[in-house]
């Protein structure tokens, strides 16, 4: 009797280690007006109904390491005193449950945790406003911080956004020392929401692997914040990482044109639009799901990247932030009903267990630095 595909799933997780590419459950508990930042009265341990991601969930979907990220608003008041704010609840998380999350500081980490039965948190910090000199890579080091990615939805004054005008070059010079600082200490730099001017000129200076920690195909999608193919294979080619994303709108090119009425020539939410229209809009968009689930895009998108960049160069990144999700990809419990989709395809052990977590393991471990020196 043949064995079905979500029971193969659940054992080839089981026996290697999923990693998650992009969370911002953080920056959710910091904005939660209850919580107020403090994360013990969120209380990642008990179900969150109304949230897609809590330690029940990561459970249930076999999540081994969860980068987790420090998102600030580019427009946030006092950046920097925000960002430091969103980190610490992830050092909270750390400190009130320390036999859930252990602290992935290397890459061994990502091993031991899952030895260890605990979940692997890996801190990121997604977009640098704010930031005006390389010394504040540093204390984000300091503080366990592993992996940043450069911009959000806006350019800022050193690197170009792909949902914004761009500036008066995609990366300046201040974004090349950037670029040279994060290297120096074994920093992952994150490309996604990135302008493609902007991927090509980090790739030119950049020394090593770089990493689009969620984002999908443009061929498939044409929303800007997706990689055109000539990116991808650039990426693979440096030996770097795409992990694909279930953001409804990057996901299903028939959800990205429903949206368009809400949305500016970026991709972005109109800015005088209503939030509850907007809401509203984004319901009538998911209804354009029904034929066929997130999961079936989402793996429509991995064979696609596969086909360009090959088995090294594919990996997930939910981009789980407390917002509406595509349906079959609700929430973090989701994440073998992949794996069992990709089994129907026919993809290889050898392929999926690249995708859990090979590809992106081994790109920081090309990145990593043991002991940063200051140059001079």
């Amino acid at each position: 009797m043949a064995i079905p595909a979500e029971e193969k799933a659940r054992k080839l997780l089981a026996r290697t280690r999923l990693i998650d590419g992009h969370n911002d459950l953080p920056y959710v508990i910091w904005r939660n007006k209850d919580a107020g930042g403090n994360a013990r009265l969120w209380d990642v341990t008990k179900e969150h109904p109304e949230h897609d991601t809590d330690l029940p969930k990561l459970r249930a979907g076999q999540v081994a390491t969860q980068v987790f990220t420090a998102f600030i608003p580019t427009f946030e008041n006092d950046p920097l005193r925000a960002r430091l704010e969103v980190i610490d609840v992830m050092l909270q998380m750390e400190q009130a449950w320390p036999d859930v999350f252990l602290p992935v500081l290397e890459p061994r980490d990502i091993l031991r945790a899952r030895k260890s039965g605990q979940i692997g948190m890996m801190k990121a910090v997604e977009g640098l406003v704010g930031i005006d000199h390389v010394g504040h890579l540093r204390l984000f080091h300091a503080m366990g911080v592993r992996l940043v990615t450069l911009c959000h939805n806006e350019t800022l004054p050193f690197v170009d956004s792909a949902t914004d005008t761009p500036g008066k070059q995609p990366l300046s010079s201040f974004g090349v020392e950037v670029i040279a600082e994060m290297e120096r200490l074994g920093l992952i730099i994150d490309l996604a929401h990135v302008s493609v001017a902007a991927q090509h000129a980090v790739m030119d200076v950049a020394k090593g692997p770089v990493l689009i920690s969620h984002a999908n195909a443009r061929a498939l999608c044409p929303h800007l914040r997706n990689a055109p193919d000539d990116i991808l294979r650039r990426l693979a080619d440096k030996g770097g990482v795409c992990m694909a994303t279930f953001v409804p709108v990057f996901l299903a090119p028939r959800v990205f044109t429903a949206m368009t009425p809400a949305m500016d020539s970026f991709g972005k939410a109109l800015p005088d639009m209503d939030r509850t229209a907007y809401r509203t809009a984004k319901r009538k968009a998911f209804s354009q799901f029904a034929e066929r689930d997130g999961v079936q895009w989402l793996c429509d998108h991995l064979d696609h990247m596969k086909n360009v960049m090959g088995e090294d160069g594919v990996g997930i990144g939910s981009d789980f932030y407390g917002g509406p999700n595509p349906p079959g990809l609700e929430d973090a419990s989701t994440f073998p009903k992949i794996f069992a989709e990709l089994i129907r395809r026919r993809w290889k052990t050898r392929q999926l267990e690249k995708l859990a977590c090979g590809n992106f393991e081994r790109l920081w471990r090309d990145v990593y630095r043991a002991q940063p020196k200051l140059p001079g």
